[in-house]
């Protein structure tokens, strides 16, 4: 057996206890934003059938052609896949357990995604997302609500330098046509296509228009509009998203290139991005999917939503340097002896029954070296107990930022405490 460390698979990382405190704040401050807009919390699994993600996110796409991680079941022979997403999940489980029966929903979850891709900063093999849907909504005002909730989100967690790109992807029938056109443009020119894009030509031509290869982006430009196709509704749909918009003064630019890297998606589709994390510039992003619910097997129902790469956003908090304090420590119980030890432990437990956060020293040592741990802890105050205080039911309490160090009875130490504390 080889003693060699045993390493983290690579692109799937650690948090560690500091940066996690960082961790904890954003799903806090997340969680108060979601349920100020109605959103409730569903929870799927991490694996699910390897034909959900075929179906729902396409099988000519990256994500199902090269990144999941997909096996087949051991036991039972079944195929099934690591979630590369979230939207297909919260979508198959609505539908199994009826939630759309009665009324629509506002739904929100979070949790790991997977994706075998090239680590990079911002992108990772193991990512985290905190995914929104609306299931059940046909109108533009759910569109522009979960834009302007993103630049709400923005606001309060102080993310500056982020922009709003916008576009429609019609209907059906206006994306055959527009399908129909780009096969006929790309073919016309196909000695200037890559390998990807020639793949792609009959199977999935929309995503010829998401190349981020420069050799092509002349030819992109100057490709066939969807935005030519569209038809009324349409139109009008995207026209009021963007009127809602305006009447909050949220800044867009309108991208007719945005097409979005999953086939589910029709009409509004949205991206936030930034140009302070390089190559990995989106933040967040969404739209529309209304023929989805149909396609996972459901009755047909209008959708829409939205996710955010959490990796990415904690990335810019940092890079504007925010540093969140340690959880700051009440008390530092110090003991030694016997019998002193059984009252510590104790003594601790009344101390977190007052309310009070405490740290236990364990592990022996002198009183010098426990005080040490005591000042290093950040503790307000250190309780202090030897055999002499055990005998008689007492405990001695010093403030860790100087003052006269008091005796008293176990019965009243929690108010004590609380009182030199304050």
């Amino acid at each position: 057996m080889s003693n060699e460390t045993i390493q983290a698979v690579k692109g799937m990382n650690d948090i560690l206890p500091d940066e996690a405190e960082l961790w904890l704040w954003f799903e806090e401050e997340v969680r108060d934003w979601l349920h100020s807009y109605g959103y409730r919390n569903i929870r799927m699994p991490l694996v699910e059938p390897t034909a959900l993600f075929k179906r729902a996110i396409g099988e000519v796409t990256d994500i199902v052609e090269k990144e999941m991680y997909s096996f087949e079941d051991a036991l039972n022979g079944d195929h099934l896949t690591l979630r590369p997403e979230g939207t297909a999940s919260c979508v198959r489980a609505a539908l199994q357990h009826n939630l759309l029966y009665n009324a629509p929903q506002r739904l929100y979850y979070s949790g790991q995604m997977f994706r075998h891709e090239r680590p990079q900063k911002g992108r990772y093999r193991q990512f985290h997302q905190v995914g929104v849907e609306a299931l059940g909504f046909a109108g533009p005002d759910i569109d522009a609500e979960q834009i302007l909730m993103c630049a709400r989100l923005w606001e309060k967690l102080g993310i500056r330098d982020v922009a709003l790109q916008l576009n429609t992807l019609g209907d059906a029938a206006a994306r055959q046509r527009h399908r129909d056109k780009l096969i006929a443009y790309f073919t016309q020119h196909q000695e200037l296509l890559d390998a990807d894009a020639t793949r792609r030509l009959h199977s999935n031509p929309l995503r010829i228009l998401d190349s981020k290869n420069p050799a092509m982006q002349e030819l992109i430009a100057v490709a066939p509009k969807l935005m030519d196709e569209l038809e009324d509704d349409a139109l009008q749909h995207f026209e009021a998203v963007q009127a809602i918009l305006k009447s909050h003064d949220v800044v867009f630019e309108i991208n007719p290139r945005l097409v979005r890297g999953l086939d589910y998606y029709n009409r509004t589709v949205f991206e936030w991005v930034t140009t302070r994390l390089g190559a990995q510039g989106t933040i967040c992003a969404g739209g529309r999917f209304d023929g989805l619910i149909e396609q996972i097997g459901g009755k047909p129902a209008p959708a829409t939503g939205f996710a955010m790469g959490v990796e990415r956003l904690l990335a810019l908090l940092q890079d504007d340097g925010m540093v969140l304090p340690k959880p700051a420590l009440d008390v530092y119980v110090v003991h030694q002896g016997e019998s002193a030890s059984r009252l510590a432990s104790h003594v601790a437990e009344q101390l977190r029954d007052g309310g009070l956060r405490v740290l236990l020293h364990c592990g022996g040592g002198s009183f010098k070296s426990q005080m040490k741990k005591a000042d290093a802890s950040g503790a307000a105050v250190a309780v202090v107990i030897g055999d002499d205080e055990a005998q008689a039911n007492e405990a001695s309490v010093k403030p860790m930022q100087g003052g006269e160090q008091v005796r008293v009875s176990v019965q009243h130490l929690t108010a004590t405490v609380n009182r030199l504390i304050k």
